[in-house]
C-alpha cells in the first residue's frame, strides 16, 4: 500500500512556492531588487540585479541606494588594482558605524592607524570589525552604508 506524505511535510514545500512566488510578485511591483523574510525558522531571500542594493538587517534601516551610478566595471578592476586599496575579506554588508546614527569610523580625508576600525561587515548576524592594514588618509570610500558587499570587493582607499 503507497503512503501518502502528511500534511505536515506536504504543505510547507508548497507553502514555501507560494511565498516566494509572492515575493518574487513584490520585487515587481515595488521595484526593489531584494526581499528577504524569516519567520518559523524558514528564511526566504528573493533577489534580482538591477544595479541597485538594499539590506535589511534588525537594528538598521533598509537602505536603498538607487540614485547611486553604478560603477563601470574597468573602474571597478582599476581600484581593486590600486596600491592602496583595502578589499573586503568577507561576504556580508558593509555598515560606516557601530549603530545606527552613530559618527562613522572613518571619512574621506580622515588620518587612520595600523588596526584602526574602518567599517564593519555584518556576516550571519555578525559584526565584524574591518581593520587598517597599514596607516595613511583615506581618499576613497567606495562602498555605501548598509551595502551588500563581496569578497574581494574594494572598500577603501587609504594613500
Amino acid at each position: 500500500m503507497a503512503r501518502q506524505p502528511d500534511e505536515k511535510t506536504a504543505k510547507p514545500k508548497t507553502d514555501d512556492s507560494a511565498l516566494i512566488r509572492e515575493l518574487a510578485l513584490l520585487l515587481d511591483e515595488t521595484n526593489l531588487t531584494e526581499i528577504e523574510i524569516e519567520r518559523a525558522g524558514l528564511r526566504v531571500r528573493v533577489a534580482r540585479s538591477v544595479g541597485m542594493a538594499v539590506s535589511m538587517t534588525p537594528g538598521y534601516p533598509a537602505v536603498a541606494s538607487a540614485n547611486i551610478p553604478a560603477a563601470a566595471p574597468l573602474e571597478i578592476t582599476e581600484l581593486a588594482q590600486h596600491p592602496g586599496v583595502v578589499p573586503s575579506p568577507m561576504v556580508g554588508t558593509a555598515y560606516w558605524a557601530s549603530e545606527p546614527g552613530a559618527k562613522p569610523f572613518i571619512e574621506v580625508g580622515s588620518k587612520v592607524s595600523l588596526g584602526q576600525t574602518l567599517l564593519i561587515i555584518e556576516a550571519m548576524k555578525t559584526m565584524n570589525q574591518i581593520p587598517s592594514p597599514r596607516a595613511g588618509t583615506v581618499t576613497r570610500i567606495l562602498v555605501e552604508d548598509g551595502q551588500p558587499v563581496e569578497f574581494g570587493e574594494p572598500l577603501v582607499i587609504i594613500e
